[in-house]
């Protein structure tokens, strides 16, 4: 398997722990989880993986700015601005959302680590990325586009070798389960399942779309890793696990099952998990136990992506603190 340029800026690789309270509380499988949260740059989460070879492929072409988009609280924009400030580039930042008066949570960090933020609605996001791109082109500043949530073939690549970093760790899992939205995380995870020869499942919680429309995504996203990586795989959609039951009332709009979730696995195990993804995912998680999903002998790995900045944003912290 073809290795990728890499600018190594994670901690890796990230532990794999014991959910002991957890387990105990659900009465449901094993519960381990692995801790991408911890991958140590800017707050970590998962798209520090995919940063290592996005900015390697973006310094191989000398450029000078990294321009991406996300959502008024995007940990995607928040790792990248940082990895920008690693390597000494510019970063100008797509945010989709009404400009607070005061930043806070990761678009406080966003402006604390140096971004340039232009503001936009959701659903011109991608119009407004690309137009921010021509303009900064334009202007001489040599500008390199990552895509939302840097999911790409070159950024799901990241996950494929995450699969492998998980074998060699030799922890037998008979499930991965983590949240899955721009699709990136999960491609490269069903890549490296069949690359590695990796026996579990891998299971994505959808946090804001349909199911079906997920599963063409990572399928076409898989393969085209498989590609990059020098390796001719195919992927059907119906191989691909995606559960969307747990969208709620909408992307980044924190229920009562997200703030259950991240209530236990604050309190059950000290572990943060955010309310937009991997609060979203654990209640999926913790649903799916309670109702008989897993089978007791089972191993269920949750990988945590990260996400803990929005915990501090005012939408959310309030109900998170209400008895």
């Amino acid at each position: 398997m073809k290795q990728l340029p890499r600018t190594p800026i994670a901690h890796l690789p990230t532990p794999i722990e014991e959910l002991p309270c957890l387990t105990e509380a659900l009465g449901g499988p094993h519960l381990l989880v692995k801790r991408d949260d911890q991958t140590g740059l800017a707050f970590g989460g998962n798209k520090t993986r995919k940063l290592e070879y996005l900015l390697a492929a973006a310094q191989e072409q000398g450029v000078q700015t990294l321009i991406t988009a996300g959502a008024i609280q995007s940990n995607h924009c928040r790792q990248t601005v940082a990895a920008a400030a690693r390597a000494g580039l510019d970063c100008i930042l797509v945010l989709a959302g009404e400009p607070p008066k005061v930043p806070e949570a990761n678009t406080f960090l966003d402006v604390l680590l140096g971004a340039e933020l232009v503001w936009t609605n959701r659903a011109e996001m991608k119009i407004k990325l690309v137009s921010v791109f021509q303009e900064a082109k334009a202007a001489g500043r040599k500008p390199y586009l990552i895509p939302y949530g840097g999911s790409n073939a070159t950024g799901a690549a990241a996950y494929a070798y995450a699969i492998g970093e998980l074998v060699e760790q030799g922890v037998d899992v008979d499930w991965i389960v983590f949240a899955s939205s721009s699709g990136g995380t999960q491609a490269g995870m069903v890549a490296g399942a069949a690359l590695y020869d990796f026996q579990g499942d891998v299971l994505g919680i959808s946090v804001d779309e349909p199911a079906e429309p997920l599963k063409e995504r990572v399928a076409d996203l898989a393969e085209r890793t498989a590609e990059l990586l020098g390796e001719t795989l195919e992927f059907s959609a119906k191989e691909i696990m995606v559960n969307a039951d747990y969208l709620g009332k909408g992307y980044a709009v924190m229920g009562a099952p997200e703030i259950e979730a991240i209530q236990m696995f604050a309190r059950l195990e000290g572990l943060l998990v955010d309310p937009v993804y991997t609060g979203r995912a654990a209640a999926g998680l913790i649903d799916l136990i309670r109702n008989g999903f897993f089978t007791q002998d089972e191993t269920v790995l949750f990988w945590h992506t990260g996400g803990s900045p929005a915990l501090f944003a005012d939408t959310y912290r309030g109900d998170l603190v209400k008895e």
